[in-house]
């Protein structure tokens, strides 16, 4: 028997546990990156030193790597054609929402080169938030075409998107809302509002 054959009825005969792992590691990849967002965000109100490479931001991308994980893993499951249109919709977005991270995360660790301190509302940074929210949503359309779900995983994945969602609303509040509502920020971000 081929290799690729092998593979593919063990990958088809594993395929439900494959999805639990997916929803594990992109609801924990998510709240990981909030809490972590959270933490750089209260170093900033601690006047902390402002570089890419801090404990608060290698904490932010370890959560990008665990969604990066479940992405990839939702690759080879969309590679084999899953039958379930709510597992192939919630896999595309988590993949989409993976690559705007990556992305995003390239543009920040550049902007902080450039501008060293980098502010609260960054372009990267609402496309970071924009990603966490997209993996946040396909993760818990991936939850719930599952028929196991554990309360803690459904509860973490409810709150993930509120979070996430919240956050991006912050942000745009402040970005729309210009210097009216920066300027109270400002004392609290060392870094201000934006580098925009």
């Amino acid at each position: 028997m081929k290799l690729s054959n092998v593979f593919s009825i063990t990958l088809i005969s594993n395929r439900k546990s494959i999805i639990d792992t997916i929803v594990i590691l992109a609801v924990s990849g998510t709240i990981v990156e909030l809490l972590a967002g959270i933490w750089d965000a209260t170093s900033h109100l601690l006047r902390e030193p402002e570089v890419f490479w801090t404990v608060q931001h290698v904490a932010v991308y370890t959560g990008v790597g665990l969604i990066t994980c479940s992405a990839i893993l939702g690759s080879i499951i969309l590679f084999f054609n899953p039958q379930n249109s709510s597992i192939k919709k919630g896999l595309k977005i988590l993949i989409f929402g993976t690559l705007l991270q990556i992305a995003a995360g390239y543009a920040d660790s550049i902007s902080h080169e450039v501008y060293g301190v980098d502010g609260l509302v960054t372009i990267s940074h609402l496309v970071l938030e924009t990603g966490i929210f997209l993996n946040a949503l396909g993760g818990f359309l991936l939850l719930l075409s599952t028929k196991k779900r554990p309360k803690i995983i459904l509860q973490l994945g409810i709150l993930s998107i509120l979070l996430s969602s919240t956050w991006i609303g912050f942000n745009l509040i402040l970005l729309f809302g210009s210097v009216a509502l920066c300027l109270p920020v400002y004392g609290v971000f060392s870094s201000g509002c934006a580098v925009l």
